[in-house]
């Protein structure tokens, strides 16, 4: 297979893919990462607050109206990680994120002065898209590239690629910790 370098939209959609894994509400598993200047300045998936009990592990889920209230969703905790981590402005940031937003995180992006949201699909709430639109946030729906994901199975499904060995130059596979 040739050598496929991705477009930043296929780059970061696929990170947000796999920072969805990390989720603790089986209900949706979906990640988020915040990005400015074609780098990530923090990830977050939906999930229960630190030192609280999970979903899908320990508590099982806290329906309200139909939507389980236990988790801080993906969108809100990328905007929640960087401020805790300090120094990070979300000014001018682009939110790419696995599952359309909710209302609420809508609304988190717009006073995070997020500007623009690539979505990888669209769930539930019809109104957000617009919602963000007239807050003069660009909203693209994400374009799943084929040779892409042919390219990201063909890396996930095999070793971690060894380097090849230039004269002279010492490849080492593991780093031994120093014995204490």
């Amino acid at each position: 297979m040739e050598y496929s370098r991705p477009v930043w939209d296929d780059y970061f959609m696929a990170i947000a893919r796999i920072v969805a894994t990390r989720s603790t509400c089986d209900r949706l598993r979906a990640g988020a990462v915040l990005v400015k200047d074609n780098r990530i300045i923090s990830t977050g998936y939906n999930g229960s607050p630190a030192s609280q009990p999970h979903c899908d592990s320990e508590a099982g889920h806290l329906m309200e109206e139909g939507h389980c209230v236990r988790t801080i969703h993906a969108e809100h905790n990328a905007i929640l990680q960087a401020a805790i981590v300090g120094g990070l402005s979300t000014d001018g940031a682009t939110l790419y994120t696995k599952s359309s937003p909710c209302i609420h995180c809508a609304k988190y992006i717009i006073a995070a002065k997020i500007k623009r949201v690539v979505i990888g699909k669209f769930y539930r709430c019809e109104q957000v898209i617009e919602i963000l639109r007239s807050a003069g946030i660009v909203v693209d729906i994400y374009k799943e590239n084929p040779g892409w994901n042919a390219r990201i199975q063909q890396i996930f499904g095999s070793e971690i690629e060894k380097m090849p060995s230039k004269e002279g130059a010492v490849i080492l596979e593991t780093i031994q910790p120093p014995v204490l």
